[in-house]
């Protein structure tokens, strides 16, 4: 454990703004840090601490709230990146790892078993992504920091710590994130302008519509000038379909929010008055990010 930390631990900074501090994982050798939407606001720089006392000031290249992620960049080449690992081979029961360095010096780290490999929570931080969850306590400072592995390889980073569980998201759903942020700065996601809330749908009601699914996403708010007022959805409309995919619940309908529906019609199933009825919507660009 403690050659594991020390090998990793090199790799793990802290990172300071104005409405906190947390940690961050050494991305790449030429200056990418990544750590977690919440710690750095909406910040156009931070301050990112090393060990033995080195501090530098990192751009915030870009976020994404939605998933709790953020990337950095200091002006700074020779860096120990992390190793990666592959969390889609997380098994229930495997030893990890968290770290952090909220202090900016040595690493501080905890350990546990993953008691979830995939969780979909469908609230807070990563919300539209599964999640892997785990005993390892999470302690002030360790939001964005690296959940690793007994190989020392990072499989998650750590986001949030809940009912006594630390949550974190996948490796291989950050790749995707920080590679868009990497490109573009931001992440492009599909906008359509409701509030949601799940609900379970009746039988009697889900038998007259011919529905085979038991939970739907009750729309309680309708943006004004949105794409979802301008197909003609109201409060109470509880949307059961989108894009001819069943929507259960909000993680159903975050994973079909891509760019690439930005600007498409989008054919949308909702139930209104006991009755099943189809809409056309035609998502735009979230600007909020």
């Amino acid at each position: 454990m403690t050659e594991l930390a020390d090998k990793v631990g090199s790799s793990v900074v802290r990172v300071r703004s104005r409405r906190g501090f947390g940690s961050g994982v050494v991305w790449s050798e030429d200056g990418y840090i990544i750590t977690c939407s919440h710690v750095v606001g909406r910040a156009a720089t931070v301050e990112v601490g090393f060990g033995e006392g080195r501090r530098f000031e990192a751009r915030v290249v870009g976020h994404d709230p939605y998933s709790d992620m953020a990337l950095l960049k200091v002006e700074q080449t020779g860096l120990k990146p992390v190793e990666v690992g592959d969390s889609d081979a997380v098994d229930v029961g495997q030893l990890v790892f968290a770290l952090a360095n909220p202090f900016g010096g040595s690493p501080s780290a905890t350990s546990g078993i993953v008691t979830t490999a995939k969780a979909s929570l469908g609230w807070g931080p990563g919300s539209g992504e599964d999640v892997i969850v785990t005993d390892a306590p999470l302690n002030p400072g360790y939001s964005g920091g690296p959940l690793v592995n007994a190989s020392g390889k990072m499989i998650g980073l750590n986001v949030a710590y809940a009912n006594s569980r630390g949550i974190s998201i996948p490796i291989n759903s950050v790749k995707g994130t920080i590679d868009a942020l990497i490109n573009d700065g931001r992440i492009r996601i599909a906008h359509l302008g409701i509030g949601t809330d799940p609900v379970s749908i009746p039988e009697h009601l889900a038998a007259e519509a011919n529905l085979d699914q038991e939970e739907g996403l009750m729309i309680f708010e309708v943006e004004p000038d949105s794409p979802a007022r301008k197909a003609g959805l109201v409060v109470g409309d509880i949307l059961v379909s989108f894009a001819k995919s069943p929507i259960t619940g909000h993680n159903d309908l975050y994973r079909l929010l891509t760019k690439d529906i930005i600007g498409k019609p989008i054919e949308i199933g909702v139930l209104r008055a006991e009755m099943l009825i189809k809409l056309t919507v035609t998502p735009t660009e979230n600007e909020t990010q």
